[in-house]
């Protein structure tokens, strides 16, 4: 809810409480107060008395959490206010109690209402500010986050462009030509929270086949899509870190197993290698540091990440997508 859907709710709530108000207090008692009591000339220092606490004392007294203090002042002016409307207004001649006991309510009824709607608005307004704050924060450090991935999936596919323009100049085309839908992608199309399935599908498909010519007679890869569904939305740039994990931290020689699963809405992608010798280190990369953080930010409880490392490193993340 915004600032004017904040204001005009408090609109309404004032109109409809002194619509009551005034109604109970002019006809359920109707002939005392239409023959005896001149309540509607008391209402407009009853109105001011509540306006003043709600633009004046309350701000002010909360502001320095000075409660005690607040607390002996409404109920003087709630007093006084009484005795003003006895003994000047009604003209009833009652005893301090009797009066006390009779009127008290006119006064300190909508006092006590209007602050606690003022306290009420007050909380929801500050809960909104706080949570505009934690969103850009979340926002700021996602940029930041996907700042760190974007030069390393490009400084990769660069190393392996580079060494083509060596070893197989009639590779280079096609690569440069992958490397630039992978650009674009990682440009301009990760730079929304989420972007189409098949876009980011698209990019890990061109990524994978960048890898095969580039661990060509090194490495085998075996990878996997079961898609039944292409019509959902998921964060850029998650699934290529666990992928590019794979491919940095994996033995010479050895098979690299991608699988990627979609079905009821939930997302699976399970990636297993042999790793080197310094496996126990892979958890604490960057990248997989990054990822986590991603995940809690942007899917919180509806993701599941596992890492096993034993003969095998596998990590398998599980999400449902929107």
């Amino acid at each position: 809810m915004n600032f004017f859907s904040y204001k005009i709710s408090k609109i309404l709530i004032h109109i409809l409480f002194w619509t009551l108000f005034i109604f109970v207090s002019l006809f359920y008692f109707s002939d005392y107060y239409w023959t005896e009591n001149p309540f509607l000339q008391y209402l407009s220092i009853l109105v001011s008395i509540v306006y003043v606490n709600d633009f004046v004392l309350l701000p002010y007294f909360v502001r320095k959490k000075w409660y005690a203090i607040y607390i002996l002042i409404i109920a003087l002016i709630s007093f006084l206010a009484t005795q003003l409307y006895c003994n000047f207004f009604a003209e009833c001649g009652c005893s301090v109690v009797k009066c006390l006991s009779d009127y008290l309510w006119q006064t300190i009824v909508p006092i006590i209402f209007f602050s606690f709607i003022w306290m009420l608005f007050r909380y929801l307004e500050k809960k909104d500010e706080v949570e505009a704050i934690e969103k850009k924060h979340a926002e700021m450090e996602l940029k930041f986050l996907k700042s760190q991935i974007n030069p390393h999936v490009l400084f990769n596919n660069l190393n392996t462009i580079y060494s083509y323009s060596l070893e197989k100049p009639a590779k280079v085309p096609e690569l440069i030509l992958m490397l630039s839908n992978n650009l674009k992608h990682v440009l301009y199309e990760s730079n929304a929270t989420f972007v189409p399935l098949e876009k980011e599908l698209e990019f890990i498909d061109n990524y994978i086949k960048f890898q095969e010519i580039r661990t060509e007679g090194i490495k085998t890869i075996e990878y996997r899509k079961n898609i039944l569904q292409q019509e959902h939305q998921i964060a850029p740039l998650l699934l290529i870190t666990i992928i590019e994990n794979a491919f940095k931290h994996s033995k010479m020689h050895t098979k690299i197993d991608i699988t990627i699963e979609v079905s009821n809405g939930v997302l699976t992608c399970i990636c297993a290698n042999h790793a080197k010798e310094t496996k126990t280190s892979i958890g604490a990369k960057i990248g997989l540091k990054n990822l986590k953080k991603r995940l809690q930010l942007i899917y919180k409880d509806t993701y599941e990440l596992t890492i096993h490392d034993d003969t095998l490193y596998i990590v398998t993340l599980k999400l449902e997508l929107t």
